[in-house]
């Protein structure tokens, strides 16, 4: 079974009883609780970040991944469906994950649980548990990562376009949130990732034709290296997916995001 990057609900729930499905809730507890998707069992967003400090929002080390993959029963070939409770972000970041790690088959379910309700799908209350699995056999992809010596290294190339997914108050400084400074990365583009949704009550994305004109304008075009990052790679996480979806062959995440570039001395910063 290959599912697309995004899936409508229509179609995911045409393979509910596929053997190989996994669906991920990475909604809070309280809300998993009062109705999922059938089947899906529940992630805690923090299991997607390291907890380390200095910057907890980085991806985890590769012990914690093992264990997560082992947690939720993670097999070759499992086909990941995955989406939250706070638009999409958590998920995406799931499947960015997902991606880091080698496993490519992973979907969001494109408008979150509002479209499998608003289709008129069922939902169940009761808790799920993950399949026991056999363990992942884990090789990281760094070409999926950014890190503050990469983002420095390529500020100026022609072929890289950083893509800033907080709001405009937090990217032009005006806003600044846990950091030393306000700002943003030098030449970073920006475009929120709020700006992805049909509207601020369909939370599906936009259609692809108008969302690739709107990022070109913002020079974020498919034949550049995209490095997208927010406050800590979280809502970062949907525009990864959003930047795949659209035919984006070369995207890197920046989890350490302004919450480690803005908290560093030495990093330059735009305003």
């Amino acid at each position: 079974m290959t599912l697309p990057l995004l899936i409508e609900a229509s179609e995911l729930n045409q393979h509910l009883n596929n053997p190989d499905l996994l669906i991920v809730d990475l909604s809070s507890e309280e809300n998993y609780l009062k109705g999922h998707i059938p089947g899906a069992i529940n992630l805690p967003a923090s299991r997607l970040l390291s907890g380390q400090a200095p910057v907890p929002n980085k991806l985890p080390s590769k012990d914690q991944l093992q264990q997560l993959c082992n947690d939720i029963g993670l097999t070759k070939n499992s086909v990941v469906v995955a989406y939250d409770d706070q638009k999409g972000p958590l998920a995406g970041r799931f499947i960015w994950t997902l991606h880091v790690i080698g496993h490519n088959s992973g979907s969001m379910l494109n408008g979150q649980l509002a479209s499998w309700t608003a289709a008129d799908l069922p939902l169940e209350a009761s808790p799920q548990h993950a399949k026991a699995a056999t363990a992942y056999n884990i090789n990281i992809n760094p070409a999926l990562i950014a890190d503050v010596a990469f983002i420095t290294q390529h500020l100026k190339a022609p072929n890289v376009a950083i893509w800033d997914a907080r709001s405009y108050p937090e990217y032009t400084g005006e806003k600044v949130i846990n950091a030393a400074k306000g700002g943003h990365i030098p030449g970073a583009h920006h475009f929120e990732w709020t700006d992805c949704f049909i509207s601020a009550d369909n939370l599906r994305i936009k259609p692809a034709n108008a969302l690739l004109s709107a990022l070109k304008e913002q020079g974020i075009t498919p034949d550049k290296t995209i490095i997208t990052h927010c406050q800590t790679h979280r809502r970062s996480g949907l525009t990864y997916i959003v930047a795949r979806h659209l035919g984006f062959n070369d995207v890197r995440c920046y989890d350490g995001s302004w919450f480690e570039w803005g908290n560093l001395p030495e990093t330059p910063v735009e305003k």
